[in-house]
């Protein structure tokens, strides 16, 4: 047999089995989900960190609390930790940049100004920001060493999730908040339908948390770059190249469905372990934007999409010194790789977003059903962007578990 035929044979058999799980993309149902390089989407060329996700790099550390109440409560909190210490005391050189400002980051003004993040970055939705605020503050006020604290710069970034989620209720709570903090972990980050990402839509499909990560090459540096994302944004959807979207006629502007709408937000965390200046970190966070533009947004007019960034490689004490303790640095003309590790990442962590994602009835009974895997599979395939013979075991144990 040729490889043409092999391949082609291969492809055959993936279709096959994926499309004998159409019926557990319902909600009543567990879906089998699935992260996009277990079904032989593989993003860029970059090696991924052991993860695959924000917490490759060394001492980042996420936790959730998703809030499901009822029939209308569908929304949460994602907290992403920097280090486990006590980040006022310790802050991280950080930097933020904004791709649309239709939206709310709480706490940019002063990372612009000073270059440092001083709290966990919290993640909710639009009008729980102040929420986050509080649980931010209520958490730092109460770290030992800050017992004299009169000002703390929290950082809470949002999306709406209203469509799903009864916003106006004012559910997220400081107390929701403190939990997400107190549950921020190492290891494998859970994605979709979970914490800040329990409501949201992304593509006119069920969006939510997703995650990734990339490892520069180590005669340039071997750094590690990992981004979050909260995905809730519209446009026409290509995964890895090919034109899912289109393929399902589900996207912006579109003749043939009214359930795709353009507004959203995206909000992206980028962590990294290179040592770099808050400078270069606001160019590594401005890159982000070309991962969300190459999933097929636009940044559409009410699209709140924000980059917070932020480097582990060394910590900034708070002193009165009058000089800060020399490091260094990478340059600006080594700065290219970082650029195609964050732009490959975010990419992929979109992807993870929506593959990860579960389908959600909330609000008035609105629902916003998890994207097809099987039809993603046969369009990856179809457009010639699938490893399928590296991953077929992978997809096949998927397709056939309970």
């Amino acid at each position: 047999m040729t490889h043409h035929r092999i391949s082609r044979f291969l492809f055959t058999l993936v279709v096959a089995s994926a499309c004998s799980i159409r019926a557990m993309a319902q909600e009543a149902s567990p879906e089998a989900r699935a992260r996009a390089r277990d079904l032989g989407i593989e993003v860029g060329i970059l090696p991924t960190g052991p993860l695959n996700a924000i917490t490759d790099v060394e001492g980042v550390m996420v936790g959730h609390t998703t809030i499901w109440e009822g029939d209308s409560v569908r929304t949460g909190v994602t907290a992403i930790l920097p280090h486990a210490g006590n980040l006022y005391q310790e802050s991280v050189p950080g930097a933020v940049f904004c791709g649309n400002a239709y939206g709310k980051l709480a706490g940019s003004t002063q990372i612009e100004e000073l270059g440092t993040i001083e709290t966990p970055i919290v993640l909710t939705n639009t009008l729980s920001v102040s929420a986050g605020m509080e649980g931010i503050i209520r958490h730092t006020l109460a770290q030992p060493g800050n017992e004299s604290l009169r000002s703390v710069n929290a950082v809470v970034g949002e999306t709406n999730d209203s469509y799903l989620n009864d916003i106006r209720g004012l559910h997220v709570t400081p107390e929701h908040v403190i939990e997400a903090i107190g549950a921020a972990a190492p290891g494998p980050v859970a994605e979709g339908s979970v914490g800040a990402g329990t409501g949201t839509t992304c593509f006119g499909f069920k969006g939510g948390i997703g995650t990734s990560s990339r490892r520069i090459p180590a005669d340039h540096g071997g750094y590690t770059v990992g981004v979050l994302v909260q995905s809730n944004f519209g446009g026409v959807l290509t995964i890895n190249g090919a034109p899912v979207g289109r393929e399902l006629g589900e996207f912006s502007l579109s003749q043939y469905t009214e359930s795709a709408a353009a507004d959203g937000s995206c909000m992206v965390v980028v962590a990294t372990d290179a040592p770099l200046s808050a400078r270069n970190l606001e160019r590594l966070a401005n890159r982000a934007l070309l991962g969300i533009a190459r999933t097929g947004s636009y940044v559409s007019n009410g699209s709140g999409d924000y980059v917070i960034a932020f480097s582990t490689a060394y910590r900034i004490p708070r002193s009165d010194a009058i000089l800060e303790p020399p490091v260094e640095l990478v340059a600006n003309s080594a700065m290219s790789p970082l650029f195609m590790a964050v732009v490959e990442a975010t990419e992929e962590a979109i992807c993870n977003s929506l593959l990860m994602a579960t389908t959600v009835t909330g609000r008035d009974g609105n629902r916003r059903d998890a994207i097809l895997i099987d039809r993603v599979v046969e369009i990856c395939g179809r457009y010639g962007v699938l490893d399928l013979q590296d991953r077929l075991p992978a997809v096949r144990e998927l397709r056939t578990t309970p």
